[in-house]
């Protein structure tokens, strides 16, 4: 900590922002819970398309009806926020909800987690593809093509409140943030917008559209989670760690985002280097 006084103080402004984007009365909107609901709609959006093009599916055949995502959306909005929350507390702050569970269902005092949201989401497209005869990897891939811009609108959000900011730095677009000490640090949220949601989504872009990849199911998805896994990792090394953990294992650079993205870009591999493509049928 000592070093971190060495640093210069010298920062780019904080822009002051209203992490509340409209308030009337006692009820508050907040940018954070616009980046969410922004970030659902606009993949349940864009998986319609998707999934409406005909020329992007094996066989030139859809897997599903358009109208199906429209039911789902409800699923998946469930599935992040129940998955979001219970992971933020197993994973990030067990102790204290331990110590106060009804601290648990205080969402407005924020406390979600990516890695907990994701396994919600999966167990929901695995339990409604079930129920509507879908094939599960290409309702992976469709939904996956488009939950980057969420991603990126979140980490927005994150930047506009003033948290989960980055270490201190002397790079000349460090900033000072209201509540970060006094300390010029790493943008990491900003970071994080850039490479997980508008990289991202561009990569997957180029693999639904040129590459035709929703031809092999579970390649999308996977290279997804190939592609959050390293963003994360990346952008932990920038990323101050959570003050209720800090490093793990001894170390002063382990992080549990990156304990928790490390399967992700294991069995992103995977399901790119296996995805084989849907053989035509054979005809009568």
């Amino acid at each position: 900590m000592n070093d971190y006084f060495l640093l210069p103080l010298a920062s780019l402004p904080f822009p002051n922002i209203n992490p509340i984007l409209i308030q009337i009365g006692p009820l508050a909107v907040h940018w954070y819970g616009v980046g969410y609901i922004v970030g659902i709609l606009f993949a349940w959006w864009y998986a319609k398309r998707l999934a409406a093009n005909a020329k992007l599916w094996p066989n030139d055949v859809l897997p599903m009806k358009p109208e199906d995502l429209d039911d789902f959306i409800v699923w998946a909005a469930i599935g992040v926020v129940l998955g979001g929350r219970t992971g933020y507390v197993l994973f990030y702050d067990l102790p204290r909800y331990l110590a106060h569970p009804l601290d648990i269902f205080a969402v407005w005092q924020g406390g979600m987690s990516f890695h907990g949201g994701l396994l919600g989401v999966i167990l929901a497209m695995t339990l409604f593809s079930i129920k509507r005869g879908i094939r599960t990897w290409s309702l992976f891939d469709v939904v996956a093509a488009g939950v980057p811009v969420g991603l990126g609108l979140v980490r927005v959000a994150n930047f506009i409140n003033s948290e989960l900011w980055g270490r201190p730095t002397d790079v000349p677009w460090a900033i000072e943030f209201p509540n970060g000490g006094p300390f010029a640090r790493h943008p990491s949220q900003l970071y994080e917008a850039l490479l997980e949601g508008l990289v991202l989504f561009l990569v997957l872009r180029i693999l639904t559209h040129s590459r035709l990849k929703l031809k092999t199911p579970r390649f999308v998805a996977g290279a997804f989670l190939c592609g959050y896994g390293l963003s994360r990792i990346f952008v932990e090394f920038f990323r101050e760690p959570d003050q209720q953990l800090g490093y793990l294992l001894g170390t002063n650079w382990l992080t549990m985002g990156m304990i928790l993205s490390s399967p992700m870009v294991l069995v992103g591999i995977w399901a790119m280097v296996t995805a084989k493509p849907v053989p035509q049928p054979q005809p009568a």
